[in-house]
């Protein structure tokens, strides 16, 4: 069984409506709507901490390294790059 914690919300009523309508539309509970939308939120400050941490971790040098040897296999077919037209 899951365990949930109940947090009073206050909101603007101007953004109280909007979720009121929004929830509406969506067919969803006012508090499914709101909890949705946390987990949105959570989710892009996770991945943003994600990518900032690999970020942190990267080699660039090393990544330049691998950019700029020679050698290799040649692009398969419907890998190669797009060559752009000029107007």
């Amino acid at each position: 069984m899951r365990q949930t914690s109940t947090y009073p919300l206050r909101l603007p009523p101007s953004l109280k409506q909007a979720v009121t309508r929004l929830s509406k539309e969506d067919r969803t509970s006012i508090n499914q709507f709101v909890v949705t939308a946390v987990a949105e939120k959570v989710s892009a400050f996770e991945t943003a901490r994600f990518f900032a941490d690999r970020k942190a971790r990267a080699d660039f040098a090393a990544f330049d390294r691998i950019i700029k040897r020679r050698g290799g296999e040649p692009p398969r077919p419907g890998d190669e790059s797009l060559k752009r037209s000029r107007r």
